[in-house]
C-alpha cells in the first residue's frame, strides 16, 4: 500500500528541511495522499496531516499505521467560513503544497510556533497559460505569496517557472519570543 500513496517531496521542502529541527512538529494542511506527509514521518518528524478527502486521508492513515510512523490524519473542510483553527503555535513547520485558499493564511500563520516556518508553494497566474489550473481563485499574483504570509518574515522565495510549471513559494519564519 505504501508504495501507491506518496511520491516525491517538493525540491522546495527537501532545499528547506534543515530549517525544521529535528523530530519537530509538522503540520501539511491539504496533504492529499500524503507525499510530504509520509516522507517527513519516515525522517522521524512528527506529522499531522488534514485534508478534506476522506479516501485520501484515510490511505495515509492505513499507510502511517502500516509502517508505524509519528502521522496523525484528519478528515478537515479547509473552506468552510470562517476557516478552521489549525491550533495556536503548535508546529515547528506548517506546509503547504499546490493549494490555495487566501482565507486559510491567518490560520496557518497562527499555527506557526515561535521559531518556527511556514513552507509553501503554489501555482501562478502565468500556470494558466500552460495547463491546469486555470482558475483565478487557485493562482496566485505576482508578489501575492509573500504579502499573504505576512507578519511572518520571509527567509527564502522564488516565483517564476520552475520544472516547467508557473510556482511561488516561499519560507516565512515566526521570529522566537
Amino acid at each position: 500500500m505504501t508504495e501507491s500513496i506518496g511520491g516525491t517531496p517538493s525540491a522546495w521542502l527537501l532545499t528547506h528541511l534543515e530549517l525544521i529541527p529535528p523530530h519537530g512538529r509538522v503540520l501539511d494542511v491539504a496533504c492529499g495522499r500524503g507525499r510530504h506527509a509520509l516522507y517527513l514521518a519516515r525522517m522521524g518528524y512528527r506529522v499531522h496531516a488534514v485534508d478534506r478527502e476522506e479516501d485520501a486521508v484515510a490511505d495515509l492513515r492505513a499507510a502511517a499505521a502500516l509502517e508505524r510512523l509519528p502521522l496523525t490524519c484528519e478528515v478537515l473542510d479547509l473552506e468552510t467560513d470562517p476557516p478552521p483553527s489549525l491550533g495556536i503555535g503548535l508546529f515547528d513547520a506548517v506546509m503547504v503544497f499546490r493549494y490555495l485558499h487566501r482565507p486559510l493564511f491567518p490560520s496557518l500563520i497562527e499555527a506557526v510556533a515561535p521559531g518556527g516556518r511556514l513552507i509553501y508553494e503554489t501555482f501562478t497566474v502565468a500556470q494558466a497559460l500552460r495547463g491546469r489550473p486555470t482558475n483565478p481563485r487557485f493562482l496566485l499574483k505576482p508578489g501575492e505569496l509573500a504579502a499573504l504570509a505576512a507578519p511572518l518574515a520571509i527567509v527564502d522565495a522564488r516565483e517564476g517557472d520552475i520544472e516547467g510549471q508557473s510556482i511561488a513559494s516561499i519560507v516565512a519564519a515566526r521570529p522566537r519570543r
